[in-house]
């Protein structure tokens, strides 16, 4: 496997690995600076490929943090293999995922975060989101780089197949796609309203962990992507209440 190294805003890298068995591909993204921060490690599999890639921009061992969007084996698979070679690197994470998991799984121990806490590489700024059960897992969570106004959002947008590493083409269609295929996100009240919350935001680059890198009108995508869930929501209600009243 090749993990492809782009430069998607200034100091954020994209080191990217297309799985063909899963035809799908996997998402790191490097945070340079004085304390660089890695999000998602991939899994135990993709790390010489994905370590080999990040040495060309940094040496291991300088890396400082290391963060990812839920306990899954794609988000932090390899994650005790990159404390390995980055001695001076902690796990950091949100609180809760921190105590009912992380805390276990990491062989050293990790940084707990709060919702809104930022973590600074130098000139880079990571506002850590807490996202409970958005798309997916108690635990879930994102990181909003404040200077360059960039989206690490996980398994938002998650599309399958083969991509381009920038695009600013349709994110919306594919993402629903791959919904209507695989069913990973969680239809529930507060989907769609997290999601409008990172509209709020109005980054100006959206970093899926499993889509292309998204340099067009991403608050559009992120509302168009609430409003399609917000309609999936609503019609699996729907269907609900007239299963209860058939069963009545």
């Amino acid at each position: 496997m090749d993990t492809v190294i782009t430069e998607i805003a200034p100091d954020i890298y994209r080191l990217s690995t297309f799985v063909d068995e899963a035809n799908l591909t996997m998402n790191q993204f490097l945070v340079d600076g004085d304390e660089p921060l890695l999000f998602h490690t991939g899994y135990r599999a993709l790390f010489p490929s994905v370590s080999d890639a990040l040495a060309r921009v940094i040496p291991l061992d300088r890396l400082r943090w290391i963060t990812f969007g839920h306990v899954e084996a794609d988000e932090c698979g390899s994650m005790n293999s990159w404390l390995e070679v980055a001695p001076s690197a902690e796990v950091a994470h949100g609180a809760i995922a921190c105590f009912v998991q992380v805390s276990d799984l990491a062989d050293r121990p990790p940084r707990p975060l709060q919702d809104g806490e930022v973590l600074e590489t130098g000139s880079r700024r990571l506002r850590h989101i807490d996202t409970p059960h958005v798309p997916h897992a108690w635990d879930a969570c994102l990181m909003f780089e404040e200077t360059t106004s960039t989206l690490l959002c996980g398994d938002l947008f998650t599309a399958f197949g083969k991509m381009p590493a920038t695009t600013s083409d349709d994110l919306v269609g594919p993402a629903l796609a791959a919904e209507d295929l695989g069913h990973p996100t969680g239809l529930t009240p507060v989907l769609a309203p997290t999601i409008r919350a990172l509209a709020d935001l109005k980054p100006r680059t959206l970093a899926p962990m499993h889509a292309s890198a998204y340099d067009g009108d991403c608050v559009t995508a992120l509302d168009d992507l609430a409003d399609a869930y917000a309609t999936r929501f609503a019609a699996a209600v729907e269907e609900a209440a007239d299963g209860r009243t058939q069963s009545d």
